[in-house]
């Protein structure tokens, strides 16, 4: 009697509690260990530290491989990673404050809040340059390696004169019809911020954000960092890595790059948003939603963060490049419950994706949270030939509703061909037309596949079978 009771209790507690707590493994840290290596394996990284949290608790922090290579100085959670665009994040949260408080409207024009601001742009609303949807030209232009203002040797020497030079390009497209991302939108809000308060960028940011929060390990520019916890950054070149000797960024573009952080201080920033400690949880859950634009579908980007909406979960965050990205994913309202992702590297071999590296760790925290990142992780596994139990597993729980997964399959494909060769996608594109074997999508991918393999009789072939296929009716 008593072992029923109990059994009968054990199983309304398994009932009552969140699938997301349920889902969460018993052995987490061992096995995100394992991913990490396994990802380190994979895709040539030089160092990396990640950490992941849920409603508050941090269920991992881990690091492997070198902050510095050279050296074989190995990192460490405490390690400051370059986090580059990450910084806007934080000119994000902090515009998003003064509407919170009333100070700013996203639908006004930005001329209302900053002065001398080009004629071109005087129409342009605040949430065009938030959301890269404004059309502006940039600041700057790559040469010889180098980031060169227009009219200058370098970048333009202080604020005024960058928005001048970006001022002074024609516009790419239409305000709010397109998306293109340009460093300049982010001087604009800079200059708004600063208008405001009547301080510089950093000084703002430090006492609304860094200070209240402890987040002590974060600031700007290489220069700031000890170097005994500074990881180096690299790039990939051929398949090897290489130092970056990247070119610091003006002071007055902290706004935009140049973020230099640590996997807990990122941690901490997001758990506070999430927790209405920086901006109210209600005022952020209206500002991710998408925007409308006029050239048609949604901006990708909500008040400048990186939105994704999958598997049920709003997924809020944003890339330094290749090298980090921090995620925060919660479904229905942050109220609900919430996941925080911070994966930082300093760089891989083969330029891996951040967002293919973070949803490596969803899969592994909580794969019956994120049946899509399960399925990537899955597929990767099978394409390198870890995994063998895919079939069954594709048969029986992949938690995907059957009408999207083909796409889905079809999109790993993609990004296996970016982040580890055309071979290793051929297998994925392969499996897509067996499982779907009358999609012609399924078959152009896979002859696109063996078409950049130079097998061009396959291609060609499968390029028409593709091609009878889109003319048979449904």
């Amino acid at each position: 009697m008593y072992r029923t009771l109990a059994a009968v209790l054990l199983c309304a507690l398994a009932i009552a509690l969140p699938a997301s707590a349920r889902d969460v493994p018993g052995d987490l840290t061992a096995q995100l260990d394992a991913q990490l290596q396994a990802n380190r394996e994979r895709y040539g990284i030089a160092g990396q530290a990640v950490l992941v949290a849920h409603n508050g608790k941090v269920l991992y922090q881990g690091a492997s491989g070198e902050r510095d290579p050279v050296t074989h100085a190995p990192a460490t959670v405490d390690s400051i990673f370059a986090a580059q665009s990450m910084a806007k994040l934080l000119t994000s949260t902090l515009v998003m404050q003064l509407v919170d408080q009333g100070n700013v409207d996203l639908d006004a024009p930005a001329s209302r809040y900053v002065p001398d601001l080009p004629p071109a742009w005087q129409t342009i609303h605040v949430r065009d340059f938030l959301n890269h949807s404004s059309g502006i030209g940039e600041y700057y232009d790559r040469v010889d390696n180098r980031w060169i203002s227009k009219g200058y040797t370098g970048v333009a020497p202080d604020l005024a004169a960058a928005l001048k030079v970006a001022g002074s390009a024609p516009m790419q497209f239409g305000t709010g019809s397109r998306v293109k991302y340009t460093q300049a939108n982010y001087l604009v809000l800079t200059a708004l911020l600063e208008a405001h308060y009547r301080k510089p960028y950093p000084a703002i940011a430090r006492e609304r954000i860094l200070q209240p929060l402890k987040m002590t390990s974060t600031s700007w520019g290489v220069a700031s960092v000890p170097a005994k916890r500074a990881a180096v950054p690299y790039i990939g070149k051929e398949g090897q890595l290489q130092q970056a000797n990247e070119e610091p960024w003006p002071n007055y573009g902290w706004g935009h790059a140049d973020l230099q952080t640590t996997v807990g201080d990122m941690s901490r920033f997001l758990q506070a948003l999430a927790t209405g400690k920086l901006v109210r949880t209600a005022t952020l859950e209206t500002l991710w939603q998408p925007q409308k634009l006029t050239g048609g579908g949604s901006n990708f980007f909500s008040t400048g963060w990186d939105t994704t909406r999958s598997d049920g979960h709003t997924q809020v965050g944003h890339d330094g490049g290749t090298r980090v990205r921090a995620r925060l994913a919660y479904k229905g309202t942050l109220a609900s419950g919430y996941w925080v992702f911070v994966y930082l590297t300093n760089g891989s071999a083969r330029n891996v994706w951040s967002s293919t590296l973070v949803e490596s760790t969803m899969a592994v925290a909580a794969p019956g949270e994120f049946p899509h990142p399960a399925l990537s992780e899955r597929l990767i596994g099978y394409a390198l030939g870890s995994e063998s139990a895919l079939h069954s597993w594709l048969r029986e729980r992949t938690g995907i509703p059957s009408n999207e997964l083909e796409r889905a399959i079809n999109a790993t494909g993609y990004a296996i061909r970016n982040n580890l060769g055309d071979r290793p996608a051929l297998k994925v594109f392969t499996l897509n037309t067996a499982l779907y074997p009358t999609s012609a999508n399924a078959w152009d991918s896979l002859a696109e596949c063996h078409a950049a393999l130079g097998e061009r009789e396959i291609a060609e072939a499968l390029y028409k079978k593709s091609k009878r296929l889109a003319k048979q009716p449904l």
